[in-house]
């Protein structure tokens, strides 16, 4: 059975908390590091995980779980260019 989109982006943004809750406030969690902890193989096959990675990151920041930074400021989609991050949303 394969897995759905669905199924994909749930299963990375259960990744990303987990990953951000192991980490001290205010600390941040680069895409791949989701997209490493997600993927079941040894191999490079997590890269092919990197668009769905950003995508969830983008859903868990729409819900306001996360906020998505790049150089240390929180941005929006639309103006996300380059290495992005991802910390946990203020309280």
């Amino acid at each position: 059975m394969t897995e759905t989109d669905a199924q994909l982006t749930r299963r990375l943004e259960r990744a990303i908390t987990a990953l951000l809750e192991r980490r001290r406030d205010g600390a941040s969690i680069c895409p791949s590091d989701a997209a490493r902890h997600a993927y079941d193989g040894d191999d490079e096959g997590w890269r092919a995980l990197m668009e769905p990675a950003r995508r969830a990151a983008w859903r868990l920041a729409a819900a306001g779980k996360v906020e998505v930074t790049r150089a240390g400021r929180p941005v929006t989609q639309a103006e996300a260019r380059g290495p992005l991050r991802i910390r946990r949303a203020p309280r």
